[in-house]
């Protein structure tokens, strides 16, 4: 058996079923497509569910591909066991309705035994215990020994999910202990995969049969074949190691974690374990963010940041105290980008977001360790083993601890978490989570209509070139029901053979426009594209009656279409330009195109400046005046990329692409509509660039007829203020700049007064001192004083006072402030402002705290000001003791 590395040995399977006619795929990104309810792609064969289930046609009946995954169900686990990792690469070879067990078996006993070159003797191979067709074909078409070949049951050869495809499985396992003799029986087998001396590391399964709702087994007529084998785990038998952390490429990241941190592995179990989640963690997080994943507290972006921020600890626990993630993220991809070119591409941007949120996380670790450190030290003391969830959420909230670092550091001192109050205090986040990755559908309920279109049914879009053409209705939706006619004041969908209405799709709102011929009208207000490809049309009927098999005219809202055009040139062109002012590492990260206004997300780091803003658009204004020639073609992905042509962060793009270019400007992968030449944008203006996410800006502008419109209001609004000025428009900024004059000195005439009217009220609570318990006291209020005003004024009385405590009111704009403060001897009387504060706002309908030597409060009922002041005494003599 030959030591091949993880590299050769991805190569080898791929071209090796690609030599039984199968058609390699590229690994699909991580970011599911198609799929709202998973985060994360975390099996090789999701990316692939719509070919099974019919939905969308594969590009070919025989494909074969290498997807990476992600998998945190078990993260505890990584670092302490030899197998657990959350980033693995899944091998498979799969067929829709094509070649079957007859085939896959004979072909999958070839590559592990001819290509491979792995000894039979060290293999066994379990099947579904009722699956005499299996157990057959790899009797008579294979040499393995039939002894070798054991019977189990459903929990570990029969795949299925509730209802839907499923089928038996036939599994292919290494036994890494030989030289013990063989295994017998189905016992020991079971026996011998408990004690890990077994592995499987190749699953075949045959989906053959489809469950209904009564339970029944229904044979498919086109059964499908499904295979997955772990690449890290066939490369840890071929490599004969016990770990897949002694793989060869993902020892090399571990190698390097161990020279960063100068701790070497095996000496210690603590720090291997340490050494080993980074590993895994910087791995994983690499591949993540190469496909367009960002850290947040949402969603996917959660899972990047407990990752990257669980790497962060372990560093700190090996005694590395700077950043360093982002150093060892290189040697990641120096191995892994000769198969996922990805990786080198966008290796700059992949660091900055690793080193800015490893920055970030630093910047409160200590801070949060130490609080974590108080609070485990105060449980200890009160012999108490559950942190409180409010705690733990603050430690979230406040310092960025996910919950599940929170979780790991507290149970390495024997304490829990009160799960029920952190989700408590969570509940908000988790909502608007859910909401998000929740499914929906066209029509608003549980049901999606566009599932009811028959797969035979065709459509195509004709409508880059075209605003308006004939064609045939072919099917048309009311409700929930195919159906004949749609009548006038009906709300339905239909689909025709050609349509011009370009679908909502690639952040491009849709087209509205009509559909007519003599006999109805309707109008279209939307147009999508189901998952399986149809053009649907959703209209409502204002006239007569519509019949399927009727020629109709769809007429698309030309207006409506060219300010879309606009926008969404302007886009290509905001793009090149922000690369061109901020740099390369620049992507889209989403975009929002109507007959408004345009939306841009992109990755960077910081606000832009008004500098940068003002750049940016001339620019872009600057090329849309040269009148660019807008061209679009289509051709190899390989050749579009060579050309210079920008791809959306993270999508998956088909063999042949459409390229859109402004001129020598602009040059982008696009299926959307633009316009001809650039000079038909007219003007383009950004209104505003805003965060939203940790890396991800937003810039928000116009163009067109709605540049013009918000011109003319400006120049409105500039109109009416140099009519209220009594100025000309020229000496606006002159005659502000002399009331702004006339305000300050206004303003320092009020300060003045204010401060004589504190003085007064300080002599007058001085004549008014009480002494509770030996503390000396003043209390009264004031009016209209706030802020830094009522601050200065309690600091002065307490200063004059000496000794004692000051609380004093004042009733501003019909609300109350407080504050009390203390002189250090009276605190150590018992004095603490806080609890006294609080007790005061009570009184007024308010609340409030703070430090023993100082604290603040409000309230609503400035009528109750006296009598709260009134109160200070006998409060003071309550609680102080």
């Amino acid at each position: 058996m030959e030591k091949l590395g993880l590299n050769e040995i991805r190569e080898s399977f791929l071209e090796f079923f690609e030599a039984k006619e199968h058609l390699r795929l590229e690994s699909f990104p991580l970011v599911p497509k198609n799929d709202k309810s998973l985060l994360l792609v975390n099996a090789g064969m999701q990316p692939l569910k719509p070919y099974f289930t019919g939905i969308q046609t594969p590009p070919n009946k025989r494909i074969t591909n290498c997807q990476k995954c992600i998998r945190t169900g078990d993260i505890e686990n990584v670092g302490k066991t030899s197998r657990h990792g959350t980033f693995f690469e899944m091998l498979g070879n799969f067929s829709f309705g094509d070649y079957f067990k007859k085939e896959i078996i004979p072909w999958a006993w070839e590559y592990i035994t001819v290509v491979l070159n792995i000894p039979k003797e060290n293999l066994y191979v379990t099947i579904y215990l009722e699956d005499d067709e299996a157990f057959n074909i790899w009797s008579n078409s294979t040499d393995i020994d039939k002894t070798r070949i054991f019977r189990l049951g459903k929990e570990d050869n029969f795949w299925e999910i509730g209802q839907g495809p499923c089928g038996p499985s036939s599994e292919i396992h290494f036994d890494r202990k030989v030289e013990l003799g063989q295994i017998k029986t189905e016992d020991e087998f079971i026996q011998a995969g408990n004690e890990d001396r077994v592995i499987e590391f190749w699953n075949l399964v045959f989906t053959q049969f489809n469950k209904d709702e009564d339970g029944n087994y229904n044979k498919l007529a086109h059964p499908n074949i499904d295979t997955g084998m772990g690449l890290e785990r066939i490369a840890s038998i071929m490599q004969g190691t016990s770990s897949i952390f002694e793989v060869d490429t993902i020892k090399n990241i571990l190698e390097e974690v161990s020279r960063v941190s100068g701790v070497k592995s095996g000496k210690s179990p603590t720090e291997d374990i340490s050494l080993r989640i980074i590993t895994d963690h910087v791995r994983s997080t690499t591949f993540m963010i190469s496909d367009g994943v960002l850290p947040s507290n949402e969603g996917r972006g959660y899972v990047l940041r407990r990752l990257l921020r669980r790497a962060a600890r372990h560093g700190r626990l090996l005694g590395i105290k700077n950043t360093f993630l982002s150093e060892l993220c290189n040697t990641v991809i120096e191995n892994s980008f000769i198969a996922y070119p990805e990786l080198k591409e966008k290796e700059s941007y992949i660091r900055k977001v690793i080193k800015i949120e490893e920055e970030r996380f630093l910047e409160t670790l200590d801070s949060g360790m130490d609080i974590l450190k108080d609070y485990i030290e105060e449980l200890k003391s009160n012999n108490n083993k559950v942190l409180s969830g409010d705690k733990a959420f603050k430690l979230y909230d406040t310092y960025g601890f996910p919950y599940e670092v929170t979780e790991e550091i507290l149970s390495d001192a024997g304490i829990g978490i009160d799960l029920d109050g952190f989700n408590s205090e969570m509940n908000s986040q988790r909502e608007r989570a859910r909401a998000a990755r929740g499914t929906s559908n066209y029509m608003g309920n549980g049901i999606n209509v566009l599932d009811l279109i028959p797969k035979e049914i065709e459509t195509k879009f004709d409508g880059y070139d075209k605003t308006e053409l004939n064609s045939k209705v072919t099917l048309i939706i009311r409700g929930e029901e195919l159906v004949k006619e749609l009548s006038n004041g009906e709300k339905g969908i239909i689909i025709t053979e050609v349509t011009p209405f370009y679908a909502e799709m690639g952040g491009q709102t849709s087209d509205n426009g009509e559909i007519f011929n003599n006999n109805f009208r309707a109008t279209v207000y939307d147009c999508q594209k189901s998952a399986s490809g149809k053009f649907v049309h959703f209209v409502k009927l204002v006239e007569g009656s519509l019949f399927t098999d009727e020629v109709v005219t769809l007429k698309v809202d030309v207006d409506k279409r060219s300010q879309i055009c606009k926008n969404h040139t302007a886009t290509h062109m905001l793009q090149e330009a922000l690369r061109i002012v901020l740099g390369d590492h620049v992507h889209q990260s989403g975009s929002y195109v109507n007959d408004e206004k345009l939306r841009f997300d992109f990755t960077h780091f910081s606000a832009l400046s008004e500098k940068e803003i003002i750049k940016i658009q001339k620019i872009v204004n600057d090329n849309i005046m040269k009148a660019y020639t807008v061209n679009t073609s289509v051709m190899s992905i390989e050749t579009a990329k060579e050309s210079g042509a920008i791809a959306l962060f993270d999508e998956k793009y088909q063999k042949d692409v459409r390229v859109v270019s402004v001129g020598d400007f602009s040059k982008e992968l696009c299926g959307g509509t633009h316009v001809k030449n650039s000079g038909e944008i007219g003007l383009f203006k950004i209104l505003s660039e805003v965060g939203v996410a940790a890396g991800v800006r937003r810039i928000e502008a116009i163009t067109g007829r709605t540049s013009v419109k918000y011109i003319d209001e400006k120049n409105d609004l500039i109109k009416e203020i140099s009519t209220t000025l009594k100025c000309s428009e020229k000496d606006i900024i002159s005659r502000l700049q002399v009331q702004l004059d006339e305000l300050k000195d206004k303003e320092k005439e009020i300060i003045l007064l204010t401060g004589k009217l504190a003085s007064s009220s300080v002599n007058e609570m001085l004549d008014n001192i009480h002494e509770v318990k030996g503390v000396k006291v003043i209390c009264g209020h004031v009016l209209d004083m706030s802020g830094d005003a009522l601050r200065d004024l309690a600091d002065k009385l307490r200063d004059k006072l000496g000794d004692g405590i000051v609380v004093i009111g004042s009733n501003v704009d019909g609300k109350v402030q407080l504050i009390a403060m203390a002189s250090k001897s009276a605190m150590e009387k018992g004095i603490h402002c806080g609890k006294i504060i609080k007790e005061v706002a009570k009184i007024v309908g308010g609340g409030g705290g703070g430090r023993p030597d100082m604290a603040e409060a409000g309230g609503k009922y400035p009528e109750k000001l006296g009598n709260a002041i009134d109160n200070v005494c006998s409060i003071i003599e309550r609680l102080v003791k």
